[in-house]
């Protein structure tokens, strides 16, 4: 009987110590992410934001919140990391923290910054690294495009190794976020610009996984072109942020190279710095003087390896902006200070391809066999000739198209959409209080070519030329100066300067004037001409020497009349672009 007693009490014993070891290992597992739960996997949807809330849960230090709308109608969350449990930009500021903006999740195709993030904010609220939270607040958007990551398959990706599924490049309107940040068409877009005009970071990482050629590096990095940038951004960027990012990397061995295009067809012809214009994140962000990163693991290497070397990456960029946060805040208003005091601005780049610098480069030798589909040759890289040598590396941009700011614009405010899109981006605009005609300077558009077919639901606009005339315009009550005394002045002229490679001329928010809407018929307009022809001094002599010069024309009735009719009376507003410039205060 006594043996039978002590049994059950040893029974009784390890029935508590196996449950006390489960309830352990269920708190363990509730800590850890799908991914390292399954180092072939990624998170869905609803797991990350259910392990965010858990932190939110667990951790002051952390807070979740909505922050905008999406297209699919679920919240953009934003998660916000500090450890002084300030979760206000302005208190943040205040108390000269360096403020670091992660965004992911903008390809959900492309999840390793997904991943990562989620296991590092773990790790900072844990206390792996808390020193790295001393003068640094992140904000972390956990997964920007909810659309295409609730749109899960495991066949888009061709080119990339694992997960065992994703989310899907565009979102439910079919649209590439990441040419988005401009015309914002969707409601992901106009929440992120809520979030990013609010906060004012100084640094930006956009996490992603690349396609392109093959070479053994896991990670590179897209840079915000330096060219592009204020000083002193530039020079802190290129002379001490880009060096301390390669030598970490290197440390935890995560050697990185910057983003492989190439400039012939293979790496050893020579790699060029990827031109972000303002549609994209990092080319946006610098419009407002953030210094960008985009994150780009290599598609060929597995899921685990690039969810580490981001990681990695991330580590880096916080232990440099808690390291440098005084001088990365100085460099920032200095650089705020010099746009409002700017002149001259670039509308649009070229690459100056007869000046590279040298980078030492690892890579595979790109050779050519013949393709079982078509038997043509094609390229393939081959693992088993490795090489390493400097090869040219093309990081600087030359002016194209430039322009000298007016001292401010005016906005009519039957242009709704574009007043929407300037308030958004939190742009100073001041409504005038009364009709008034106002002496302006004013572009009428001569030339553009359309692209076809539609680009991200757009038929953009390109190679615009314009001829300026100094005129008095009627404006109303209710349309809008914009000084250009504002820190936000890049964003300000590269969006209302038509010739601005993303101008909201040339994302078509402009078309209406493009299209005549009155017209002559030449039987009855025969009976004015002449009178119109003598009313304009000179224009008789204009008349008569296009005669002259141009057989087609001096053949064709109804092309003189045309000349005569848009000479005189054409409606004003065919062609004339409406946003005008106020360039002197006399």
């Amino acid at each position: 009987m006594n043996n039978y007693k002590y049994k059950k009490s040893i029974m009784k014993t390890i029935i508590i110590v196996l449950s006390i070891l489960t309830l352990f290992t269920n708190y363990i597992n509730s800590q850890m992410t799908p991914f390292e739960k399954n180092k072939l996997t990624t998170t869905t949807y609803d797991e990350c934001i259910g392990f965010y809330k858990s932190l939110d849960k667990k951790y002051e230090q952390v807070k979740m919140i909505e922050a905008g709308e999406t297209d699919i109608g679920r919240p953009l969350h934003l998660v916000i990391i500090s450890k002084d449990k300030v979760f206000e930009p302005e208190e943040v500021r205040k108390n000269g923290k360096v403020i670091l903006f992660v965004n992911n999740g903008i390809h959900p195709g492309e999840p390793d910054g997904i991943d990562a993030s989620m296991m590092l904010v773990r790790d900072l609220t844990e206390g792996k690294y808390d020193n790295l939270l001393d003068n640094v607040v992140i904000i972390l958007i956990p997964i920007y495009n909810i659309d295409g990551a609730l749109n899960r398959n495991n066949f888009t990706r061709v080119n990339q190794v694992g997960p065992l599924d994703y989310g899907f490049r565009g979102n439910y309107q079919n649209r590439d976020l990441n040419r988005d940040f401009i015309k914002c068409d969707t409601k992901n877009a106009r929440s992120f610009i809520e979030i990013f005009r609010k906060w004012k970071p100084e640094l930006f990482v956009d996490t992603h996984t690349t396609d392109g050629a093959d070479y053994p590096y896991v990670m590179t990095y897209i840079a915000t072109q330096h060219n592009k940038l204020q000083q002193p951004l530039a020079e802190y960027l290129t002379g001490r942020l880009v060096p301390f990012l390669d030598e970490e990397m290197k440390k935890k061995n995560w050697e990185m190279c910057p983003y492989v295009t190439t400039f012939k067809l293979t790496p050893d012809s020579g790699i060029v710095e990827f031109p972000e214009t303002p549609r994209y994140s990092t080319g946006y962000a610098s419009l407002f003087n953030t210094i960008g990163f985009v994150s780009e693991t290599h598609m060929l290497k597995t899921h685990e390896q690039r969810v580490w070397a981001t990681y990695g990456f991330l580590i880096s960029t916080l232990t440099i902006a808690d390291t440098d946060y005084q001088t990365i805040i100085k460099n920032k208003k200095l650089a705020d200070e010099n746009s409002k005091n700017k002149n001259e601005f670039v509308l649009e780049w070229n690459l100056d391809s007869a000046n590279a610098n040298k980078i030492w480069f690892k890579g595979y030798e790109a050779k050519y066999k013949p393709s079982e589909i078509s038997g043509l040759n094609r390229v393939y890289y081959d693992k088993n000739s490795p090489w390493e040598k400097e090869i040219d590396f093309y990081n600087n941009y030359i002016p194209k198209q430039s322009v000298t700011g007016p001292i401010a614009y005016i906005v009519p405010q039957a242009w709704w959409k574009v007043v929407e899109l300037l308030k958004l981006n939190k742009v100073e605009m001041e409504a005038l209080n009364e009709n008034r005609v106002i002496d302006v300077e004013t572009y009428y558009i001569e030339t553009f070519d359309t692209r076809t077919p539609p680009y991200e639901g757009h038929y953009q606009h390109s190679n615009v030329k314009l001829k300026k005339v100094n005129e008095a315009r009627k404006f109303f009550r209710g349309d809008y100066i914009i000084y250009t005394n504002q820190d936000c002045n890049n964003f300000i002229v590269s969006v209302l300067e038509p010739q601005g490679v993303d101008s909201y001329f040339n994302w078509n928010f402009f078309d209406g004037i493009l299209q005549q809407k009155e017209y002559f018929d030449p039987y009855l307009f025969e009976d004015i001409a002449d009178s119109l022809l003598n009313s304009k001094p000179g224009l008789k002599d204009e008349l008569k020497k296009k005669k002259q010069d141009d057989e087609k024309f001096r053949n064709d009735g109804s092309m003189q009349l045309k000349f005569i009719y848009d000479n005189t009376i054409r409606e004003p507003e065919f062609m004339r672009y409406p946003v005008a410039r106020i360039v002197n205060t006399d």
